[in-house]
């Protein structure tokens, strides 16, 4: 049966709409995760800095207030890399979705390309398996070249995306550090 046969076409074209409302809704479904996370944010810190008013007010000591600030900063570098550690689990997450997607749709049209190829070799006249054996050979290394770019773009893609995150939490981490020993110094 040809794919190009009108019942293909339609459940192609079907499957396509399908796909798209799919990553579409993975895509929301991510803001929405997005918003709560910050609507989440926003609560904690004024919660967090009414508290810290609150203390602030009832201390008489300097010291005291300084410590208690730096307490604070520490806990908001910290709260800070927990903060885009979520942000970042949550892109993994849309990307996944987009990755899986992908990877369904190549191998969807390598086993189209394979049943185009074989409907071919089916009809063909007699004397022409030279030229189908070709083709399918051809095929077969354009399939084997695709995937193969695909796989290095996935890899590539990954070590950029782990190279991303080792940089924030180093960088959170320093951060961290620094605030500590800047509290650790202030105390004596």
């Amino acid at each position: 049966m040809s794919s190009l046969a009108p019942e293909n076409v339609i459940a192609s074209q079907k499957a396509g709409v399908d796909t798209t409302f799919g990553l579409a809704a993975r895509a929301v479904e991510g803001f929405e995760k997005l918003v709560d996370l910050n609507v989440r944010t926003v609560r904690t810190a004024i919660d967090e800095h009414q508290a810290l008013i609150a203390r602030s007010l009832s201390v008489r000591d300097p010291q005291e207030f300084f410590a208690l600030q730096n307490q604070q900063v520490q806990a908001g570098a910290q709260r800070v890399q927990s903060y885009w550690l979520s942000v970042y689990e949550i892109a993994a997450g849309v990307r996944g979705g987009y990755l899986q997607a992908a990877q369904d749709q190549i191998e969807k049209s390598q086993r189209n390309v394979q049943a185009f190829v074989q409907s071919l070799a089916s009809n063909a006249p007699a004397g022409s398996e030279a030229v189908v054996t070709a083709w399918k050979t051809a095929i077969d290394a354009a399939t084997e070249s695709a995937n193969s770019a695909y796989e290095a773009a996935k890899r590539a893609a990954q070590q950029v995306v782990e190279a991303a995150q080792n940089d924030a939490s180093v960088a959170s981490q320093t951060a961290v550090r620094a605030v500590s020993s800047k509290t650790a110094s202030a105390k004596k």
